[in-house]
């Protein structure tokens, strides 16, 4: 749990103070800009993770790929190693695409974590806090923070009060898993419809339906402020892969065509002849 701390919370909790100063002490606009910066760190990532689902988008029009599937489409055991020595031949790796999101969660945890240190609200809190903060960070001006973003308390679940209405709505809960379906359908490669038994695509379309209601869960139940990371993240994640031109919109809107390529004027064709 030390290690835990020293390598996640404390960094985590002490870069959020700094950049909450830098900003004029509004956390929310600290929270977006922390994701901007894990986004840039982990960039690496999610070009590797580009390069696995365009590998293993590929391989779905080998032949090889497909002629094992149909061969050993009895023996998932055997199908399983015919399928590795072919990942290995052709330097694909099945995880590459999973990456970035595994190692998300940790960020995730380490910021809820963070989050909830940083907003320090009794007198033991605050002493705590203060036991790890860096000599650098001045602290005596920043603390205890300013919680209030638009019309939440980043310490709370988000809800939004309407006169008349006896509950609250959980606004951000509701953009959360929005955007994150969006996020995911936008970067998942464009479905192999001639082979109804990819494994590859019917997992890619259950984390599709899945992370959504998982994420937006997490919003619904956990403090706002993390509601605020999933948002911004699934935002500059659109954002990123459209930079590098690898937004599929075509999982988002089925009757999307590309512009065509401008084609050479035919007279000018006869002309060089």
């Amino acid at each position: 749990m030390d290690i835990w701390n020293a390598i996640i919370i404390t960094p985590f909790t002490n870069v959020l103070l700094l950049i909450y100063n830098f900003v004029g002490q509004n956390f929310g606009v600290a929270i977006i800009l922390f994701t901007l910066l894990i986004r840039l760190i982990t960039h690496p990532l999610t070009v590797s993770q580009i390069k696995g689902a365009q590998g293993m988008q590929k391989l779905q029009s080998d032949k090889r790929f497909q002629e094992m599937q149909e061969k050993y489409k009895n023996d998932k055991e055997k199908l399983a190693q015919e399928q590795m020595k072919l990942y290995q031949e052709l330097g694909i790796n099945p995880l590459s695409s999973c990456l970035p999101m595994l190692i998300q969660f940790p960020i995730i945890i380490g910021l809820y974590q963070a989050l909830i240190k940083a907003m320090a609200n009794t007198p033991l809190d605050l002493l705590n806090l203060s036991r790890i903060i860096w000599p650098f960070v001045d602290s005596s001006s920043i603390i205890p923070l300013n919680n209030r973003f638009l019309w939440m308390d980043l310490s709370q679940p988000e809800r939004l009060y309407i006169p008349g209405l006896a509950f609250g709505i959980p606004v951000l809960a509701v953009v959360v898993a929005i955007t994150t379906y969006i996020q995911s359908k936008l970067l998942s490669p464009t479905a192999n419809t001639s082979n109804p038994k990819d494994q590859s695509a019917m997992m890619t379309n259950m984390m599709n339906i899945y992370m959504p209601f998982l994420m937006g869960y997490m919003g619904y139940t956990l403090a706002s402020g993390l509601s605020v990371y999933f948002i911004a993240g699934n935002i500059i994640g659109i954002g990123q892969y459209a930079l590098l031109g690898k937004v599929n919109w075509r999982n988002l809107l089925p009757n999307f065509k590309p512009a065509a390529p401008p084609q050479p004027d035919s007279k000018v064709k006869r002309g060089k002849k």
